[in-house]
């Protein structure tokens, strides 16, 4: 069997998502098949951005997704507490999912779950559904966004790797803010921080997530460690919601975001944050430039890339520190100004952001030895 369409869609994650949305706020006039293996678009996933990490053309398409927002967050450290006045959101994979279902019901559109996509060619894909069968489906762009662990990374690779644990609790938990950095924890395996997210006045997501060197997940040690966690706060838990866990790669070098067909996207395409592991802000812009059309893409492609080089870069560096100190690079960071903070999770650094992360006296830690071995 064979048919077509305008935009062939492999993968269901958030950027497929996020194209799906784009193009149905812009080109709503477009045919287009989004095809995930999984059972829904999303998965289990939270993401989460900060103000102006999302372009003023993605903001009406975006706001229906938030499902929380706070007016900003905090983060700690063994020498440094601070509030960080930028607003953020959270975004779920239900609304994702609910939000993309409603984009593709319009005619000439199809969002296909349980779908083995066997070949993503320049203008076609192949794709068994779960009875056998095989259909080609020609496209005037398909895009590949089949996950991080097809990411083309090279060098000595860091892993980000967390377990996370919704919580409903017996109290209020008492917290205002998120806190997206907790490390003053106790430091294993790597950069250990607690990252906490209150969704409402007893309820509150709880991830242990570690910057390590290896890829070993230890999900029951993980879990005694948020509980651990909880509990150290005096929280009582009187049911875990849901849990999730993440392994994201941190390389030293990846191949370069290309503008070809089909279009690589997502981690697989180097369309991400190769520091802190964040897609969302890059997923949302590449999503606006495919439905722009014409140079978006490549010209997106091009910028993304100088700021990608730079990101590599400090990835490198942070491995010049041992494993136990390497929270003291982060905690030298979150004492910069606050729009450089912002610019850095965006990953829109200026020559001048870039000045002021790098130059200075270094955080304690620093090994020769190391920062010779990772140059």
């Amino acid at each position: 069997m064979t048919r077509e369409v305008d935009y062939a869609l492999v993968g269901g994650g958030l950027q497929n998502g996020l194209v799906a949305l784009a193009l149905a706020a812009h080109r709503p006039g477009a045919t287009v098949a989004l095809f995930e293996r999984g059972a829904a678009v999303g998965g289990n996933h939270t993401w989460c951005f900060h103000a102006g990490d999302v372009g003023a053309g993605a903001a009406a398409w975006v706001e229906p997704l938030v499902a929380h927002r706070w007016p900003g967050y905090d983060v700690a450290f063994p020498d440094l507490r601070r509030t960080i006045a930028q607003p953020y959101a959270c975004v779920t994979s239900a609304r994702l999912a609910a939000r993309v279902a409603e984009a593709l019901a319009r005619p000439g559109c199809e969002l296909r779950t349980g779908a083995a996509v066997l070949t993503a060619g320049p203008d076609a894909v192949l794709v068994r559904d779960g009875e056998g069968r095989v259909e080609e489906v020609r496209a005037r762009v398909v895009i590949d966004a089949r996950g991080p662990e097809r990411a083309e990374v090279g060098g000595r690779c860091a892993w980000q790797k967390f377990l996370g644990r919704e919580l409903q609790l017996a109290a209020p938990h008492g917290l205002e803010r998120p806190v997206l950095m907790d490390a003053t924890v106790e430091q294993l395996d790597g950069m250990r921080f607690c990252y906490v997210l209150p969704l409402d006045a007893r309820r509150v997501l709880v991830e242990d997530t570690y910057f390590s060197d290896g890829t070993y997940l230890d999900v029951a040690a993980l879990r005694a460690e948020v509980d651990a966690y909880a509990a150290a706060r005096g929280w009582i838990v009187d049911e875990v919601v849901r849990e999730e866990t993440g392994l994201l790669p941190l390389p030293s070098r990846c191949a370069p975001p290309r503008a070809s067909a089909p279009l690589v996207a997502g981690y697989a395409g180097g369309w991400f944050h190769p520091v802190t592991g964040y897609s969302f802000p890059i997923a949302a812009r590449l999503a606006e430039a495919v439905a722009a059309g014409g140079d978006a893409v490549e010209n997106l492609a091009r910028d993304h890339a100088s700021q990608l080089g730079f990101a590599l870069r400090l990835n490198r560096m942070f491995r010049w520190f041992e494993p136990a100190a390497r929270y003291r690079v982060l905690e030298r960071f979150y004492r910069l100004p606050e729009a450089t903070i912002a610019r850095f999770y965006a990953l829109q650094l200026t020559t001048a952001d870039r000045a002021r992360i790098l130059v200075g006296r270094p955080p304690r830690g620093l090994s020769l030895r190391a920062a010779w071995r990772y140059a």
